[in-house]
Order: C-alpha cells, then sequence, then structure tokens
C-alpha cells in the first residue's frame, strides 16, 4: 500500500506509471550530442559553402614606371667600316670579392657566377686607306688594292642571353656594389680573346677581300689582286 505521507500526482493518479514514463539519463545524453553534430556538419558546410562561392583576390598589379630623362650626344664621328665576320662566344664568369675581416683573421667572400654571352663583330676599317693604298692601271683592266689589316670593331654582351646565375654574400662580407660590373667587364674581355683565338681575324680578312675583289670587279676590272697590310 502506499504510504499516507505521499504525495500524489495531480496529473496521474497512479505515481509509479507516471515514474516509468520519464526518460532516462542516457537518452538525453544521446540526443544533446546528436544535436551538436547536426549543428556542427551544418556550420561545416556553410563554411565551406561560403569559401567556394566567395570572390578569388586578384593578383596586385604592377606597373613599371619609367621616368623620360634628356638624352645627351657627346661626340659624333664618321666611320667606312666594313663589317664582315661576327662570333658568338659564351663563358661562365666566377668572380669572388675575398675580405679579410676579425683582424685579418678570418676571409670573407663576396661573389657571383655571371653566365655570359657576347657578339663579337670584325671587319675592315675603309677610312685607314691612303691614295697609295690602290694601284690601278685602266687600260690593262688590273687594280692591285692594299687593305689595312682586319681588327675586333666591337665585343658587346647580349642582355637577353647574360644573366646572374648565383649571387653570395657571406655574414661578415661587405656586399660590393660593382662587382656584377667588374664581373661583365671580364666577361667582355675575356670573350673578345676567345673570338680573335677561335680566327675571327682571318675569316673577316677572307670575307672582306672577297667583298671587295667583287665591287672592284663590277667596275670593270678583270684583273683584281686584294692584300692586308702587316
Amino acid at each position: 500500500m502506499p504510504s499516507p505521507d505521499a504525495v500524489a500526482d495531480p496529473r496521474d493518479t497512479h505515481p509509479a506509471r507516471a515514474r516509468n514514463r520519464r526518460s532516462p539519463s542516457w537518452l538525453r545524453f544521446v540526443l544533446v550530442g546528436c544535436s551538436l553534430t547536426v549543428a556542427g556538419s551544418a556550420a561545416l558546410c556553410t563554411h565551406r559553402v561560403l569559401r567556394v562561392t566567395e570572390p578569388t583576390p586578384e593578383p596586385p598589379t604592377t606597373v613599371e614606371v619609367l621616368r623620360p630623362t634628356a638624352s645627351v650626344v657627346t661626340s659624333l664621328r664618321d666611320l667606312a667600316r666594313l663589317e664582315s665576320a661576327e662570333a658568338h662566344v659564351e663563358r661562365v664568369v666566377d668572380l669572388r670579392d675575398r675580405q679579410s675581416v676579425m683582424f685579418g683573421l678570418v676571409d670573407a667572400d663576396d661573389a657571383i657566377l655571371l653566365i655570359a654571352a657576347a657578339d663579337v663583330v670584325a671587319g675592315v676599317d675603309l677610312g685607314r686607306l691612303t691614295p697609295e693604298s690602290v694601284e690601278a692601271d685602266p687600260t690593262m683592266g688590273r687594280v692591285r688594292i692594299r687593305l689595312p689589316p682586319a681588327e675586333v670593331f666591337s665585343a658587346r654582351l647580349d642582355n637577353q642571353r647574360t644573366y646572374v646565375h648565383t649571387r653570395e654574400t657571406d655574414v661578415l662580407a661587405t656586399r660590393s656594389q660593382t662587382l656584377e660590373t667588374r664581373a661583365r667587364q671580364e666577361a667582355e674581355r675575356t670573350l673578345q680573346r676567345a673570338a680573335v683565338e677561335s680566327g675571327v681575324l682571318r675569316r673577316a680578312e677572307q670575307n672582306a677581300a672577297r667583298t671587295i675583289e667583287s665591287l672592284v670587279r663590277s667596275l670593270g676590272y678583270t684583273d683584281v689582286q686584294v692584300e692586308f697590310a702587316r
């Protein structure tokens, strides 16, 4: 029999049956966990949708600004050069500026590795011809021409093919602002020497002789001799 002190639930005349209808505690935890899982999945999907739909930022625009400056012509001179040979030469210039630091106890390097390519142009300077350089006999159709020896007119680095491969400066070394300039000058000097050693001057003389001979023959001379002064 129920205790006389027990208070009956006014909504149910049978208290034991009402207690049986109460949800167990583990079921409440399961429901809360499912709710959190669903909420987290919805938030993740929303974040992904926002990431997909938001516009991709455009890369920064780089504008090259070249300020106009005045050009000054320092000199003009007349030339009468016959360019008759050109050599393309390449080499690697490894230049190091070795510095003694810490009272001479430590050596530090400022180094550059330059890939250099140059165009060496050679030919004959016709401006050096004198009246004595040409002996002609129009009646016999004979002419003798003595040309000056071939020379190198220019040895210019090709900026499209010349570039700095590496530039390394030790921690204790001072970075030289003229190291690349010196490397380029060394490249021009050595590349010109390499072109001369490869025979560019000899080839220039052969081509110049053929060109001059062809020009003189077109004037009606049949016996043409072209030689070079030594």
